[in-house]
């Protein structure tokens, strides 16, 4: 049974930080491309990075230079280093492996002063 737990999530301050983490079981991050998504209230789902088995990262736009997504291949979790946050970046962030449809719960994060 394959679980995608998200945690990290709170509420910060506009330019402060936090680090996402996303504990697997069931599945290797290791050898598969994993995914971070978000959905910000009233709004679609969006994607926010990937990390391919080989390592590749893409980012949308909007988070270029601020977002860093990494895993941890011993501890077969994944993370989400998010600096320099913005209201804009509000939203329930989600772990997802896309090639199998398997999600997280998700993690909400809030960006307020």
């Amino acid at each position: 049974q394959v679980q995608l737990v998200e945690s990290g999530g709170g509420l910060v301050q506009p330019g402060g930080s936090l680090r996402l983490s996303c504990a697997a079981s069931g599945i290797s991050l290791s050898i598969n491309t994993m995914g971070w998504y978000r959905q910000a209230p009233g709004k679609q789902r969006e994607l926010v990075a990937t990390l391919t088995s080989g390592g590749i990262t893409t980012y949308t736009d909007s988070v270029k230079g601020r977002f860093t997504i990494s895993r941890d291949n011993a501890k077969n979790t994944m993370y989400l280093r998010m600096n320099s946050l913005k209201p804009e970046d509000t939203a329930v962030y989600y772990c997802c492996a896309p090639a199998f449809g398997y999600w997280g719960r998700g993690t909400q994060v809030i960006v307020s002063s």
